[in-house]
């Protein structure tokens, strides 16, 4: 009888702890967490952050300014896949979230932080490489930006906040 209360206690702990973690694990697989807003770091149980040294994704714009009001388009090019991804424009001079994405490829959806779609994620699990982005600058004067984006190759291992080159502003 003891027997049988040890096998059925360690099986529905089993039960609950497999649960527990498939509902954890699920709960990002459809985008970051606004938690993950201010520092832009998976809210994972356990993840790793790798090296900025071995890195393999790049977050660039094919302009080096751009005025008030203006849409600019920032493309993601990896050399691997990855599933996850945080993607922000940010002032150079306070870090504050800006702008917001008037584009977005499949796959993501716009999140937000500060103001409505100033953030873009993941809306699901597929593989993803290269992303293109369009995003509206403010109609009022913010100052010089730079893109930053969080990536998650895994569950376990993700790189985090890496940045594009300045955007200065004109005008």
């Amino acid at each position: 009888m003891e027997e049988g209360r040890r096998t059925q206690t360690a099986l529905i702990s089993w039960v609950c702890t497999t649960l527990c973690l498939a509902s954890y694990t699920t709960a990002f697989s459809h985008g970051a967490s606004p938690s993950a807003c201010t520092d832009m770091m998976p809210k994972h149980l356990r993840v790793q952050l790798h090296s900025p040294s071995n890195i393999y994704v790049t977050v660039h714009t094919n302009m080096s300014f751009y005025f008030p009001g203006d849409k600019v388009p920032v493309a993601v090019r990896s050399t691997r896949d990855f599933m996850g991804f945080l993607l922000q424009a940010r002032k150079v001079s306070n870090d504050k979230i800006v702008g917001t994405f008037i584009f977005i490829p499949p796959g993501s959806k716009l999140l937000t932080c500060s103001e409505d779609g100033d953030t873009v994620t993941h809306s699901d699990k597929s593989l993803k490489r290269n992303l293109s982005f369009v995003w509206k600058a403010p109609d009022q004067p913010i100052g010089d930006i730079k893109f930053f984006i969080s990536i998650v190759q895994s569950y376990f291992v993700y790189w985090a906040k890496i940045e594009s080159a300045i955007v200065a502003q004109r005008g």
